[in-house]
């Protein structure tokens, strides 16, 4: 315990100032389009494997090919958010905060946040727990603590879509998707956080609203 908390107040000296917000999904946003806070994906789903738990899963830095998969790295400026609104104001009641140092990628919270919306910070007293982030072509590295899973590290692009046929849509030159089209996204990888936490540290609401922000340190 000694060493994840002395390790969670490192963090903090170097994360704790202010984030500028940056998101976006698959390579239709200019600000952040081919930079280490493009955000191709978010998922959230109950546990397959456990009923009393929900999955996190965000994808940032796609349309890299297995070529370069190998050179694939998070980047420890970028400060991953995954946001959490119970009551519907769309504002993040709690969050779950991702960000990578020295081989690691670090998980804070679920938690109530100090500050929302376009700026963050990360509280030293917050749940933590760390994994070994996998390397590209490596055997998947999953850290427990509780109830809670982590892994981090590259992954096959699992997002489907037709860019090519979607275009000449756009074009007039199609009238519709063929069947079954071209996976755009086929054989690319993304960088991927996984985090499984129990839905009773996610508040009492029947629903959530859940997205998730990349934050660059400024």
């Amino acid at each position: 315990m000694k060493k994840l908390f002395l390790g969670a107040a490192c963090l903090v000296v170097l994360f704790a100032l202010n984030f500028l917000l940056t998101s976006a999904d698959h390579i239709d946003a200019p600000g952040v389009k081919s930079t280490s806070a493009d955000i191709t994906d978010f998922y959230a789903f109950a546990s397959p494997a456990n009923s009393d738990a929900m999955v996190f899963v965000t994808n940032i830095q796609g349309l890299t090919s297995p070529a370069n998969s190998a050179g694939l790295t998070y980047d420890e400026n970028v400060l991953t958010e995954i946001n959490i609104d119970n009551d519907g104001d769309n504002v993040e009641d709690l969050v779950i905060q991702l960000i990578p140092r020295a081989g690691k990628m670090y998980a804070f919270g679920p938690y109530v946040p100090g500050t929302t919306g376009r700026t963050s910070s990360i509280d030293k007293n917050a749940p933590m727990m760390e994994v070994d982030i996998t390397a590209y072509g490596e055997s998947p590295v999953i850290a427990s603590q509780g109830t809670m899973k982590l892994f981090a590290g590259p992954r096959d692009d699992p997002f489907f879509f037709d860019i090519g046929r979607f275009n000449e849509i756009l074009m007039g030159q199609a009238s519709g998707f063929a069947d079954p089209g071209t996976d755009t996204f086929a054989g690319t990888n993304v960088l991927s956080t996984v985090i499984e936490v129990p839905k009773s540290s996610l508040g009492n609401a029947d629903v959530i609203n859940t997205w998730v922000v990349t934050k660059r340190k400024s």
